[in-house]
């Protein structure tokens, strides 16, 4: 009967633990049998292209999940996607050429991340301010721009960055961004491929347990010989690069980008795909693979509104809500558990 009863109590406590390890699996499990349950005729292209709407706020997510796991934040990453996707139009509206394009989109964003990462890591700045205040120079850099040296190129133009049809590269761009392969959208096999790499860094690498390290207790870690201030910069870094590979799909998938608006609210976005992902705002705990299905789970929320012809105005608030709702859960179902652990 003892026997029996340990039997039980390791298998519970295994389940326990699993749920508690993938609880962003089962949270998007819910939603998409909602999402399942309120659309006219789920169909699979329907079901792929959520992988194509969750690619650029996955991506992002990816960094900003980094940044929160050293116990910090990046308020920028909207608006240094506004900027970087309306340099990468100008980019190839000169060079007429897609790898460097790539290539001007990742530098630029790894030295817009460098510039948060410097203040933050070596300045000691709170990472709140310095984001916020970098997140009001991108946007305003990217309007100004746009209105100023985008329109001399184009003479006369828009207030929206577009790419010229009439370049050799054209089709090619905008294939990538909107083609598919297997059924599966090209930008959404990247974003699996991105969570894939950085599973892998934060699980099986030296620098990824250091990051860990660094966002469980940073003088702790110090003390250990980690430099903390380096794996600070280094996450930042990494956020920028993430935010210019998803402007560079940005622009794949669209073919423009509108200062004004690109990227706006993509900061609370990306910060809800980590937290739903189970990501610690506090730091040191969370799983990578967690961003991909709390983005995807967001996209969802989004088509569970539309189905149910609500009001699109009231989208924001929804996913305010069931961001506060997670983050509530984050801190008292640990609070619970312990008192379960306690009274058993």
């Amino acid at each position: 009967m003892k026997a029996g009863e340990k039997k039980n109590g390791i298998s519970f406590g295994v389940l326990s633990k699993w749920c508690g390890e993938f609880s962003f699996i089962i949270v998007f499990v819910l939603i998409f049998l909602v999402y399942a349950l309120t659309s006219n005729g789920l169909t699979w292209s329907g079901t792929m292209n959520i992988f194509r709407h969750s690619a650029v706020v996955g991506i992002i997510g990816l960094g900003m999940g980094l940044v929160c796991m050293t116990g910090e934040i990046d308020l920028s990453v909207g608006s240094m996607l506004a900027l970087n996707s309306g340099l990468s139009v100008i980019m190839f509206n000169i060079t007429d050429h897609i790898l460097m394009t790539l290539l001007f989109a990742l530098l630029f964003g790894a030295a817009c991340g460098l510039i948060n990462g410097l203040l933050v890591g070596y300045i000691k700045m709170p990472a709140f301010i310095v984001t916020l205040a970098t997140m009001l120079i991108f946007r305003s850099f990217a309007q100004y721009i746009c209105q100023h040296i985008d329109k001399a190129l184009a003479g006369g133009g828009s207030s929206v960055y577009r790419m010229i049809k009439e370049l050799s590269s054209y089709q090619p761009f905008y294939g990538l961004g909107n083609g598919k392969v297997l059924t599966v959208p090209i930008v959404g096999l990247i974003l699996i491929l991105m969570t894939a790499l950085f599973v892998y860094i934060t699980t099986s690498t030296k620098y990824g347990k250091k990051v860990y390290a660094v966002g469980s207790n940073a003088k702790g870690a110090q003390m250990a010989g980690i430099n903390v201030s380096l794996m600070k910069v280094s996450v930042f870094v990494l956020a920028g690069i993430l935010t210019g590979l998803a402007s560079f799909l940005w622009v794949a998938m669209n073919a423009s980008s509108d200062p004004a608006t690109t990227g706006s609210s993509y900061e609370m976005y990306a910060i809800a795909a980590v937290v739903l992902g189970g990501i610690s705002m506090s730091g040191g705990k969370g799983k990578c693979l967690g961003i991909l299905f709390g983005a995807m789970s967001y996209t969802i929320i989004d088509k569970i509104i539309v189905a149910l012809k609500m009001d699109s105005l009231i989208n924001d608030a929804i996913k305010g809500i069931i961001l506060i709702l997670v983050i509530v859960v984050q801190i008292i179902g640990p609070r619970i558990k312990e008192r379960l652990t306690r009274h058993n």
